[in-house]
């Protein structure tokens, strides 16, 4: 609420008389509250006025004489939580963001007994329903086809066309791999042994924060293959000083199927991608 004088009426007695003489009596009227002014903006008490707006269970915004400082509180607050009750005297002309918003007119000084009534029932409301909406802002970037979700999906897209390149590069190696096992075995005097390894961030990522919204059937795929990717590394770094088991494993473990699963890893790679691709389509149909 305001600090100092906003009309010839207004004087800061008399905002400090409406705090302490009618707001500030009628909070503190309901026992689980306890009424505090919020304090002029300047230096560190900035961080502590921000501070209040954001975990104070209930924010009350005295918006009469349109004052800059109010709207930039009430701007805060509504950015971060709900549970805000807006109130005016009355003939306050109000901007157009308000116009939809519940608020409260009183005929000052001394607020009649309607004015009370409304007001602590919408406090009791606060206390009773934290979660429910009274900010525009919080409406909009979060819940079901809402500013977050939208860039929540668009993150989520991003996460699958980098996953999805890295099995597309990885399904490259595979083949390096079994190339130079099948040279090895035939010429075993003129191994050869790929350089390059698997790049498991991505699927690391998806192992730790499940950010997808798919069945667990294609998470445990995920798992089986980020182990056998692992295993494989491993045994990559071992080839060339350890030639011929590591050949035989690579034949017989890794290109072929049966260790893990019944699948060759190539197989199983794109029988994954076959399904990242259809959740993103999904995610792309979603409005």
């Amino acid at each position: 609420m305001p600090f100092s004088k906003t009309t010839p009426e207004h004087t800061e007695d008399y905002w400090t008389t409406h705090f302490e003489k009618f707001l500030k009596p009628l909070i503190e009227g309901n026992p689980s509250l306890a009424a505090r002014r919020s304090t002029p903006l300047r230096g560190d008490i900035l961080r502590q006025i921000i501070t209040d707006l954001v975990t104070s269970p209930i924010v009350v915004a005295e918006l009469t004489d349109a004052r800059p400082n109010v709207y930039w509180e009430l701007g805060v607050r509504q950015s971060f939580k709900h549970g805000t009750v807006t109130i005016a005297e009355k003939g306050t002309s109000l901007p157009f963001d308000l116009g939809s918003k519940g608020t409260l007119f009183y005929e000052g000084p001394g607020p009649k007994e309607e004015f009370r009534k409304q007001f602590s029932e919408a406090l009791k409301d606060c206390l009773e329903h934290p979660d429910d909406p009274d900010s525009h802002v919080l409406e909009t970037i979060s819940g079901r086809g809402s500013l977050f979700q939208i860039l929540h999906k668009q993150e989520t897209i991003r996460r699958l066309d980098a996953l999805t390149k890295t099995l597309k590069m990885s399904t490259g190696l595979i083949d390096s791999i079994e190339t130079a096992a099948r040279n090895n075995t035939r010429n075993p005097r003129k191994s050869i042994f790929p350089t390059s390894r698997f790049q498991l961030s991505t699927l690391e990522l998806l192992h730790t924060n499940r950010y997808l919204d798919v069945e667990d059937a294609l998470y445990d795929k995920m798992d089986l293959l980020l182990l056998q990717l692992n295993t494989c590394n491993e045994q990559l770094n071992l080839w060339e000083t350890h030639r011929e088991p590591i050949n035989n494993w690579m034949m017989n473990k890794f290109i072929t199927p049966g260790t893990f699963s019944k699948l060759t890893v190539k197989e199983l790679m794109r029988k994954i991608m076959e399904e990242l691709e259809g959740e993103r389509q999904r995610l792309m149909d979603l409005r």
